[in-house]
């Protein structure tokens, strides 16, 4: 499989709307609470399935082997290159998700194609996260986090195979879920961009270090 480090940008040029497949540019014209007509100029993605109420989900995965309980559980992370910010991005597994699919089917979906895992969502109030916005003063966009265990010790997860279209080129590795924040800074050093549910995972846990939670 080609190396994302082979990736770059060729060109940079204006899009059209009427050309768009994936996401355009709206002007919104609005009224702030003293009344006064404003506009704000905003992403829109174009995917979201009818009825739907979510674009997407990210996946926190966290690999374990219950035959090992003092091993110290991983999370699963990707390198892919992204063109807009023109890098190689940390980032968990996540996918758009189809017409009628529920996020958690979603997830698991995702998690099987671009990983080769197969997972299985918590259970209890914790499998599925809120609705989150990625950037809400720039785009419309939004997902929910689905975390995800991964027994290591089933058959299906000793070789893990990814069903990857052929647009994508994606490397999946782990790392100790206890040390993300310094893996981060890590890859910061060695000029990989961080995703921000990456990064918002991170501070999460070192809070949770730092402050004994």
């Amino acid at each position: 499989m080609a190396t994302t480090k082979q990736s770059k940008v060729v060109k940079v040029e204006p899009l059209d709307h009427k050309d768009a497949k994936w996401a355009t540019l709206v002007k919104i014209t609005y009224t702030d609470p003293e009344g006064v007509e404003r506009t704000w100029e905003s992403g829109e993605r174009l995917t979201r399935p009818e009825g739907a109420d979510i674009d997407g989900v990210g996946i926190l995965a966290v690999l374990q082997d219950p035959s090992k309980p003092d091993d110290s559980p991983r999370i699963l992370l990707q390198k892919q290159w992204r063109p807009p910010v023109d890098a190689i991005v940390i980032e968990v597994p996540a996918g758009l998700i189809d017409p009628n699919e529920t996020a958690e089917v979603c997830a698991v979906r995702e998690l099987k194609e671009e990983t080769g895992y197969v997972g299985k969502v918590m259970g209890g109030d914790f499998g599925v996260s809120p609705i989150m916005c990625n950037d809400p003063g720039f785009c419309n966009t939004n997902l929910r986090m689905i975390h995800v265990t991964v027994d290591l010790s089933l058959p299906e997860n000793q070789n893990p195979q990814p069903s990857l279209e052929d647009n994508e080129f994606i490397e999946t590795f782990s790392v100790p879920l206890r040390d993300l924040w310094d893996e981060c800074k890590k890859f910061e050093k060695e000029g990989y961009a961080i995703d921000a549910r990456v990064g918002t995972l991170a501070e999460g846990v070192e809070c949770a270090k730092r402050w004994k939670l």
